[in-house]
This record gives C-alpha cells, sequence and structure tokens, in this order.
C-alpha cells in the first residue's frame, strides 16, 4: 500500500532544549510533576492540562482519550467525567488506567500509571458548582460515548434541562471525578541524536519511590 504522504518518514526533529538528570530532578515524583507542569503554565504552552487517558475494556482492547486535569496533590491526579461514557465502563472493569502530558515546546513527556478510583460526592459536587452554566447543562445534555442521530439530539437536550434547571442545574448523578493514584512514573526530555533523558519512578512495597534510568 502506497503512502499517501510520501514526506512523513522524513519527517526530523533535533530535541536540544534542555536536559534531566538524577542530581537536578526531584525524589518525589509528583514534586518533579508539579515543577514541570508550572513550567509548562508559565510558558504560556496551549492547554498544558491535557493529558491522553488509557483504559482497557474487557476484550482487552486499549483505548485513549484526551481529558483536562483538574487536580493533583500526594493522593493523586483528578479528572472529571461521565462515568457512563465509555472510559468509565472500562474503569469499572479493570481500575487501572496510564495517563500521558506531552508538552511539545519543550520537548518534554510525563507518563503516569496507577490505579484509579471516583473522589467522593462532595468532591465532585464542589468542583460541578465551579463551571459555567453551559458546561453544567451540557453533562446533563450529553449521553456521552452513546450512538445519537444527529447534533440536533444535544441542542434539544441542552434546552430540555435548561428550561428544567434554569441557573442551578444540580450534579448528575452519573457524573464526576476520578483520582489516578500513581504507582509508576517516567519523565522523558527529548535531547540530541535521540539520546533522550528518561528517568523512571517506580512505587515500592515500602513507600519510598525508586529512581532508575531507562535507556532511550
Amino acid at each position: 500500500m502506497k503512502s499517501h504522504n510520501p514526506h512523513i518518514a522524513d519527517l526530523r526533529k533535533s530535541y536540544e532544549r534542555a536536559e534531566l538528570n538524577e542530581e537536578a530532578s526531584q525524589a518525589d515524583p509528583m514534586v518533579q510533576f508539579d515543577q514541570w507542569l508550572t513550567e509548562a503554565i508559565a510558558a504560556e504552552l496551549p492547554e498544558p492540562n491535557a493529558m491522553t487517558v488509557a483504559t482497557v475494556g474487557s476484550d482487552m482492547r486499549p483505548s485513549t482519550r484526551v481529558v483536562l486535569i483538574k487536580g493533583y496533590d500526594e493522593h493523586g491526579i483528578v479528572w472529571y467525567t461521565n462515568y457512563q461514557s465509555r472510559k468509565g465502563q472500562q474503569l469499572a472493569g479493570d481500575p487501572y488506567a496510564a495517563l500521558q502530558f506531552h508538552w511539545v515546546e519543550l520537548e518534554r513527556v510525563v507518563r503516569i500509571e496507577g490505579k484509579v478510583q471516583k473522589v467522593s460526592a462532595e468532591e465532585s459536587d464542589a468542583y460541578f458548582a465551579t463551571r459555567p452554566l453551559d458546561h453544567r447543562i451540557g453533562a446533563w445534555a450529553s449521553p456521552q460515548s452513546q450512538v445519537i442521530a444527529n447534533r440536533g439530539v444535544l441542542v434539544a437536550n441542552a434546552a430540555r434541562y435548561g428550561a428544567q434547571f434554569m441557573l442551578h442545574p444540580p450534579r448528575p448523578p452519573h457524573w464526576g471525578g476520578y483520582r489516578l493514584v500513581p504507582d509508576r512514573w517516567e519523565f522523558w526530555q527529548g535531547r540530541k541524536s535521540r539520546l533522550h533523558d528518561r528517568l523512571s519512578y517506580r512505587l515500592q512495597a515500602d513507600g519510598v519511590w525508586l529512581r532508575e534510568r531507562l535507556a532511550p
């Protein structure tokens, strides 16, 4: 089969912006993540809070999608979504996921793996209340991941729920937060000649993070 873009194999980039070494990196991966995310936000990158979420279904087929991180601390990384969506159904069957941040302009990637759990109803309620009104209505209007006839279905649903709830839509019972509790991290910094820096962190039985360098 002939490629539709014969030049794609010739695309190259030399990574030379920064380095990542054991001496300068943080012993706690969450602290290292906070440092890199803060730098990505300060650099005014487009959507530095965007992350890919990978889950696995009962058929063992992996699935990815992009969501927005909404919080992080020593307990894990939080995002919000429809619990009845494809990712919600997959997490209900297999509560493990992988996250990835790709900050192209900084030549950096962060990969995170761990177990996922729902955040408390109180935490979901508190965040939902901060969302713009149309976003709160949208959470009711969209049967996420389900087949619909056309966009008119969404518009009609939004109008119906808007009229029903007016300015005070409550949080839908099928909508809320997830928290991934990391047990593995990897920080990737692009380097010249494809000799990239990769630092891996693995959580040990004693609760201490083991930091190791991986070959690129």
